[in-house]
């Protein structure tokens, strides 16, 4: 009797499957998990946009002319303006919008004087048909609801 060494076809093929269905679970889950580092940058960029923009208005009793961008090398998936039609002498409103070269279209984080953050996620964007959702806060997770 002559013994033989290796792997048969259908051992392969069940190894492939396998590892096939380990990719399609592990893959989304990842993907996800990057998308939530990326938030991280607007979400710490607008805090600190607002204790600049309160330190500004502390020196002259009005947030107009006060700093409503981003300033760093590590600014890479947002871009950070405030909106239109501010600041004025006591509103002002910044927003950080994701860049679509990076992944991050359909993301819009806001703040105000009044410290209320809102998320935007643009109807019809890539992240509104992956499941994230927009609210009165700071959405960060994926299904997540203010």
């Amino acid at each position: 009797m002559k013994q033989t060494y290796g792997f048969s076809l259908i051992e392969l093929m069940i190894v492939v499957a396998i590892v096939a269905i380990l990719a399609s679970i592990a893959l989304p889950a990842y993907t996800t998990y990057i998308t939530r580092g990326k938030i991280a940058e607007a979400t710490s960029y607008l805090a600190d946009l607002r204790v600049k923009m309160e330190q500004f208005f502390q020196d002259n009793r009005t947030y107009v002319g006060g700093p409503c961008t981003a300033a760093g090398t590590d600014i890479k998936y947002f871009t950070y303006a405030c909106a239109a039609g501010e600041p004025t002498a006591t509103t002002f409103k910044i927003e950080a919008t994701g860049a679509a070269s990076k992944g991050m279209a359909g993301f819009v984080y806001t703040i105000n004087q009044g410290n209320s953050k809102t998320t935007v996620i643009t109807p019809g964007s890539a992240a509104a048909t992956a499941g994230w959702v927009g609210g009165a806060c700071w959405v960060t997770r994926k299904g997540e609801a203010c």
